[in-house]
Formats: structure tokens, sequence, C-alpha cells
């Protein structure tokens, strides 16, 4: 109920209380009419008993409600600025203030505990404040599936994720459908199909082999026939050439499925969103120039995403999601086994490379002649190239099933290999 002085007026209280002190009323219709408790009614007659010509029902607040200090205001203000010069910056994928991130700055930076409403108030009273666009139209963003692994969303996106570093990296995850844990995240300069083959290993080594993944049309994740066929043969057609990231899930028995618009990949894009909304402001505010001290702030986010963050679709947090699915049972994951003859997971998170032997008992990779163990002329062999750190890899050699060879290689010697 609203306050007193908001319903009546100083006449009209006293008029009530005179009727009450003549007994033409009795307390109990008095105080239902005013909404107050005895104790209330009994204080209010006692005041005016004693002063009825200056008796008032009305409130006059002595101090601001809700002040908050100077310093605080300051730094509102300070981190909305930095906010506004991010938007106004066009080379930057932020387009709104986010005053929860504010909120959360101030009692993670500054020790000051504030209300989101308060940081909301001064935002709109000094010019930091953006209306709504109307909703557009998207991708249904309800949960399909009914296990955990059952379909892993997996992309790159391209942004300038650390403005102070002056230069855009690539940010590839992997997202289990069912439960929207994180599974993978992580920056890298150049987009490869070796980052993408390293984002499989250590899902699989971590979490187990999935049923499907869910990938857009990609170069790395699909060949098409008009896009990428000045390095093919013309008579080939779309998935008529198995990718080097498609050849690693073939040979672990997985599923893939393509994205045919940027739509349907919704649930992996808003995930995307919060976190280089989040990963952006940080980035910004610590001056980040190194991609290793993004990569810090990101597992930091990525930490705070699966374990803290109830997600808007499943009103779950991500972490505790999966985790039940995997007590109940409710898994797709399966073990990861190496398939014979293979015997290393070096011989499946791997480039492949097939040769044929020339009449000396040597194969080559561009001007990179070697001489393997076991070869005889013409043979046909399988190279798998597995990147061992940035300057070596191993190349192990297989013919008719068999390890015949394994030989360290500088990258630098690996010409043709894109890693």
């Amino acid at each position: 109920m609203a306050q007193l002085h908001k319903r009546f007026t100083d006449s009209q209280v006293k008029n009530l209380f005179e009727r009450y002190l003549s007994k033409e009323v009795e307390r109990k219709y008095l105080q239902e009419i005013l909404g107050i408790g005895k104790a209330r009614f009994f204080a209010l007659i006692k005041n005016y008993r004693e002063n009825p010509d200056d008796f008032s029902i009305q409130y006059n607040r002595k101090v601001k409600t809700r002040a908050i200090s100077q310093r605080i205001e300051k730094n509102i203000l300070k981190e909305l600025k930095i906010d506004k010069k991010l938007i106004k910056n066009k080379d930057v994928p932020l387009k709104r203030y986010n005053y929860s991130y504010i909120k959360g700055r101030l009692e993670d930076k500054y020790d000051q505990k504030i209300s989101l409403p308060t940081v909301i108030n001064r935002a709109k009273k000094h010019g930091f404040y953006l209306k709504k666009r109307p909703k557009k139209a998207v991708h249904d963003r309800e949960v399909l599936t009914n296990y955990a692994g059952e379909l892993i969303q997996h992309d790159a996106s391209h942004h300038l994720w650390s403005p102070p570093a002056k230069e855009k990296w690539y940010l590839i995850t992997s997202i289990d459908d069912f439960s929207r844990f994180m599974l993978y995240a992580k920056l890298i300069k150049k987009e490869t199909s070796w980052a993408h083959i390293m984002a499989l290993q250590t899902v699989f080594l971590k979490h187990g082999v999935p049923y499907r993944y869910y990938v857009d049309s990609h170069s790395i994740f699909r060949f098409v026939q008009g896009r990428d066929s000045l390095w093919r043969k013309h008579y080939k057609l779309t998935d008529d050439v198995n990718t080097q990231w498609s050849q690693v899930l073939e040979d672990c028995n997985v599923k893939i499925t393509h994205a045919l618009s940027p739509q349907a990949k919704g649930k992996v894009e808003r995930p995307y969103g919060w976190l280089q909304d989040r990963l952006i402001r940080t980035c910004v505010r610590e001056n980040v120039t190194d991609i290793k001290h993004a990569q810090r702030i990101l597992n930091q986010e990525l930490h705070r995403y699966n374990n803290r963050q109830v997600h808007s679709t499943t009103r779950e947090v991500p972490h505790f999601r999966f985790q039940r699915a995997l007590k109940e049972r409710r898994s797709l994951f399966r073990d990861f086994t190496i398939r014979p003859p293979y015997q290393s997971a070096k011989d499946i998170f791997c480039l492949r490379v097939n040769r044929t032997a020339d009449a000396y008992r040597r194969i080559s990779i561009n001007n990179l002649l070697l001489k393997v163990n076991g070869l005889n002329p013409r043979d046909k062999v399988n190279l798998r190239i597995y990147q061992l750190n940035n300057k070596l890899s191993e190349v192990r050699f297989w013919l008719d099933n068999k390890l015949i060879d394994v030989q360290s290689i500088k990258n630098s010697d690996l010409q043709g290999v894109y890693f």
C-alpha cells in the first residue's frame, strides 16, 4: 500500500482524528481507512494532541536517498566513457553498453558495491544510453538435443578482440548444444586446419568423442565446388573432397552437419556475443597487446560463463547441466580409442599427405626429399604429420596399414603443408 502522505492530505487526517477523539468513529475503522497499524495510529494521535495546529503527515527527507559517494560516481562515469569509445569504434564489434559488466567491474576492481539500477540511472542521466533496436527474427533458441555430446557446435570468429593490440585474432570455440557448456575456447592469430584439428584433440581427449559436429561451410570444414575449385580439379563436386579436418572426424566415426545460413548457427553465436562483449571490454581496460595475455582473460571469462552464468535458454548454469547429464547417463560422448592399425593419437589428430616413392625409394614434399626406411620404388605411402611445436613436426609413414618409419622434420622444411 502507498505511503500515508501520498494518499491523504493533512486536513483529511485531522478531520478523522477529531472524529475519533470525539468518539464518533472507532479506532479500528480509522486504521482500515488510513491503512496503518495500531502502533502507528497511536503515534500519530499523540503528535496531533500535542500540537494540532502544526500537525502534518507530510514526509520531508533530510538527506537524499540512495546517495552514492563521489568516488563511486566518478568510477561509473569513467567506465561508461570507456564503453562509449568502444561503441564508436567501427572496428570493434560492440554496439551497446553493458551495465552489468560495469557493475561487476566496480565490485571486482574498485571494491565498490552498487545496484544495477544505479548504473543505469547514471548512464541515462549523463547520456550513456542507447535505445534498444527492434529485434530481428532469429533462429529458434530452443534446445533441440536430448543428450550431452549429441551435437557440438564448432566455429571461429575473427574480430579485434583487443583494440590496444591493433590486430584481429580468431576465436575458436566448441559448445555442447544440450548443456550450452563451452568445451573449448582459444585465441589464435591465423585460422588453419591444424588449429581446428587441435580443438578436436582437446575435446576428444578431455571429454570423449561426441556423436555429431555442427559447422558452417568454411573451406576448412567443407569443399564447395566453384568456391574452392581453384586448387582442385573441376570435375570434383561438393563433399567429393574430404578436408583435413573432416578426415579426423571420419577416423573417429563422428558425423558432420553443415549450417546452411548464419542464422542457423545462432546457438554458438550467442555465447560468442557474451564472450566477445566481456573479453573486449576487459582487454581495453587492461591495455592488452599480447595474445597470451588475452587468452588468460578469455580463460577467466570462460570459467565465469561455464560455472557461474545462468544460461538464458536452459535457465541453468552450463557446468551443472553438463555434469548432471553425465551422471544421469544422458550422454552420447564415448571414450576416445585408437582404431587399428593406428597406434597413437598422433596418427589421428594430424595432417595427411599421400606420396609415391621414386626409383631411389624417396618421397618429396615440394623440394624436400625424404629417404624412408622399408620403402620400395612406386610404393604409395601415407604421411601423417603431427606438429610437436612451432619448430618441429613428427612425420609418421604408413604403408599398407603398417607404420614403416617415423621422422622429425623442421616445420620450415615442410613447405606446402599448411598448419
